[in-house]
């Protein structure tokens, strides 16, 4: 499944090359002559589409890009200005002309001041040394000097005198003396320092706690005044909630720890490499302006390959991928000084990018809206595997709705795994105390429905939908159980609550960690909810959370596999533990961080 390709169209005298933007559904185009060669084409669409793009961000997410074309907009200085600095970024730098020898510094001193004669260079070097010795006399305490001698060098280091031969050897000795005496104090000083050492013993470790096994001190219940508990004191808020704005989800960031190393200290060139070493590793690859063809590129994709697989993409997927680009370049001319990497990279890294930006997007924040004026919630499911923090990032897109002026209501649909419903009691109470109601004119913001263990996970849904609906909540988030994709029984309940309660968006909670088994889950997954379920359009995934991002480093490759194989787009990716740990998917980081050596 191929869905790179070139981005220029020709009709007849005119070309037109386009960018399309599908986070805010938006298409920049740029018209120009065929005859013309301009070179600037690429940077300008890049910069129009940026400055566009942050300069109407916010009108665009509150309405949409369509209402926004059919107003009036004022672009056109921007564009002037953008297109001005692209026409001279373009032109041809013209060379400098070296510095003449009259124009130098040197041809300024007179001839008298660079003229030396015989005797001065050795006296400035004795001055020097003179120097030298005062600072470090001055420095150093002498242990066997008189002041008189001392008196008598700083005399003769201020006069500019020679010193004697005998006043040379004195001094020498004198110095000799002095690191001598050192040594031997500092010899006599350990010895002194170490013999406690050995006439004693060690003395215990005494710990800052105490170390006691009383029976009172290792007790951390909760006491108790007549039978009931005492208050529990305020968790610390600001910890739970992390550091960041939590309104407006932020791009992720795949910069790793080696990137900002490599920042800090430069590489340097390697001393081994010659001249003509690095005159043939420039000149080896070129193809010249012939055609490739699959035995060029054989070497190039297998390596590609290899570097995918070690990036965590599935290895189906990498050889699908590789067969594709050559599919896509075989029988393209090359340039002259084009290598075979560096076409192969260039086109590889493109369709990447287009994987990860898929045709269809979800906007959230615009369906509730919509939902609202329906006046019917807004009902999200989550479904995954085990272990992957379905629950956890429940609790992250339930603060992040709440930031936004959301109401959420929370269904505990998970009735199987211990302790599920208490997880989410603890979530709802700390989201309670971030939003209280006294902040939003006594509404209760977010609400956890129950019915505990034991009961039928889609009938809880259903109710909880009720409820929303009746109480005016704008969000109902549905957490379901933990199954693997080989449950038939576990997976045919998840089918019945999608096709039951027809919720408006599906997402598949998934590792960054897997490998090969993101495929299988997302092919069984949807397998499932088809082969399970009772109509005859069947509800499959509608996106992805990927999470626990922040641990696989640039092994980023997962992103790539799940986005391949169902072609659904991935909503939110999580990169920590705490509320605003939150982020968005930014493409080109991520493929700039696949692509990485």
């Amino acid at each position: 499944q191929e869905r790179g390709g070139n981005n220029s169209f020709t009709h007849e005298a005119l070309t037109l090359k386009y960018k399309l933007d599908n986070q805010f559904e938006l298409v920049f185009v740029v018209g120009f002559q065929k005859i013309l060669t301009l070179t600037y084409v690429d940077k300008l669409i890049d910069d129009v589409h940026r400055l566009f793009r942050d300069k109407y961000r916010t009108e665009i997410q509150q309405q949409s890009a369509l209402s926004l074309l059919n107003g009036t907009f004022d672009f056109q200085n921007d564009f002037l200005q953008l297109l001005r600095e692209a026409e001279e970024s373009s032109k041809v730098r013209v060379p400098t002309t070296m510095k003449k020898y009259e124009d130098s510094e040197k041809a300024k001193k007179p001839v008298r001041s660079m003229i030396e004669t015989r005797g001065e260079k050795p006296k400035e070097k004795a001055k020097n040394k003179k120097n030298k010795g005062a600072k470090k006399e001055g420095s150093d305490v002498p242990l066997a000097t008189s002041k008189t001698a001392s008196a008598e060098k700083s005399v003769g280091a201020e006069n500019g005198v020679e010193l004697s031969k005998e006043e040379l050897i004195r001094r020498k000795r004198e110095e000799f003396i002095q690191k001598h005496g050192k040594g031997m104090e500092k010899s006599g000083k350990s010895s002194k320092s170490d013999a406690p050492k050995e006439k004693g013993k060690k003395a215990p470790r005494v710990w800052a706690l105490g170390g006691c096994v009383n029976k009172e001190d290792l007790d951390y219940s909760a006491p108790t005044t007549n039978g009931a508990p005492e208050v529990v004191p305020p968790e610390d808020i600001n910890l739970i909630r992390g550091t960041g704005p939590g309104r407006q989800l932020q791009d992720l960031d795949c910069s790793s720890s080696d990137d900002e190393g490599a920042a800090q200290n430069p590489s340097k060139p390697s001393a081994t490499k010659g001249t003509l070493g690095g005159m043939f590793g420039m000149l080896k690859g070129l193809v010249g302006s012939k055609s490739l063809s699959r035995e060029d590129m054989e070497s190039v994709l297998d390596k590609m390959r290899d570097h995918l697989i070690a990036k965590n993409v599935a290895a189906d997927i990498a050889v699908q991928l590789c067969e594709s680009v050559a599919n896509k370049l075989e029988g393209k001319v090359m340039g002259t000084f084009s290598t075979v990497t560096s076409t192969v990279k260039q086109a590889l890294q493109e369709s990447l990018v287009q994987i990860l930006q898929p045709q269809r997007r979800v906007d959230m924040l615009r369906d509730i809206m919509d939902a609202q004026r329906h006046q019917r919630p807004y009902v999200v499911t989550f479904c995954g595997v085990n272990g992957v923090g379905k629950s956890t990032n429940l609790a992250k897109i339930s603060f992040w709705l709440l930031e936004n002026g959301f109401s959420v209501l929370i269904a505990a649909c998970d009735t199987f795994r211990a302790g599920a419903v208490e997880q989410l009691r603890t979530h709802t109470r700390r989201l309670s105390a971030l939003h209280p109601p006294e902040s939003h004119g006594g509404r209760t913001m977010v609400h956890l429905f129950e019915k505990g263990y034991g009961k039928d996970a889609a009938g809880i849904a259903m109710e909880a939908i009720a409820f929303a609906r009746n109480q005016g909540f704008d969000v109902v988030l549905v957490d379901t159980a933990g199954r693997m994709q080989d449950n038939a029984p576990l997976m045919t309940a998840l089918a019945k609550l999608i096709t039951v309660n027809t919720p408006d968006l599906v997402l598949f909670v998934g590792e960054a960690l897997v490998g090969n088994e993101a495929v299988d889950q997302l092919v069984k997954f949807n397998r499932a909810l088809a082969d399970h379920s009772m109509s005859q359009t069947p509800r499959l995934i509608d996106g992805i959370v990927l999470t626990k991002f922040d641990t696989i480093d640039d092994k980023v490759g997962a992103a790539i596999s799940m986005t391949y194989i169902t072609s659904k787009p991935i909503v939110f990716v999580g990169t920590g533990q705490t509320y605003c740990d939150l982020r968005s998917l930014n493409a080109k980081a991520v493929v700039a961080a696949l692509m990485k050596a």
